[in-house]
């Protein structure tokens, strides 16, 4: 049984179009490659022809990998949600109890997840440690620099 993994409607869109792109243009690139280099004489100390082998199969291990994630993946339909508790799509304020630092966070699935804008994976310590959550809780949090005491302040959508 594969792992299900959810996702947004646009998160999906994404790995779908990846994956596209990894078979419509990359993978007849790196075919093309190995020709040219096999074209080029002995096999047998040919590195370029090696180079190629080993590029291909690096693509194909990535579309494999592509096409079981998107086995598994599910949309989230938001409307079902609920705000009283943490959960994938949850937009989430906290606050670090001893800095007094605020921080927003958006959790959703680890192939959305992207730091920079906001977007916290539910499998990271502070995702993990946020799920389930209600608004005023507080959570201990296990992170490699020890342990962080967060109190979630909001909880949206």
């Amino acid at each position: 049984m594969s792992n299900i993994s959810y996702y947004t409607e646009e998160g999906l869109k994404k790995l779908r179009n990846e994956l596209s792109h990894l078979k419509d243009i990359e993978r007849p690139r790196a075919s093309n490659a190995i020709g040219e280099a096999r074209d080029k004489g002995d096999l047998s100390e040919n590195a370029e022809y090696d180079a190629a082998k080993e590029a291909q199969g690096m693509l194909e291990m990535k579309i494999s990998k592509l096409e079981e994630t998107l086995s598994g993946a599910r949309v989230i339909d938001e409307s079902q949600l609920d705000n009283s508790k943490v959960l994938v799509l949850s937009k989430v304020k906290i606050k670090n109890k001893a800095n007094g630092m605020e921080m927003a966070y958006t959790l959703v699935a680890d192939g959305e997840a992207d730091l920079s804008s906001g977007k916290l994976s539910i499998n990271s310590p502070i995702g993990k440690g946020l799920l389930g959550k209600s608004l005023g809780d507080e959570a201990e949090i296990k992170v490699p620099n020890g342990t962080i005491q967060f109190v979630i302040t909001e909880i949206s959508r």
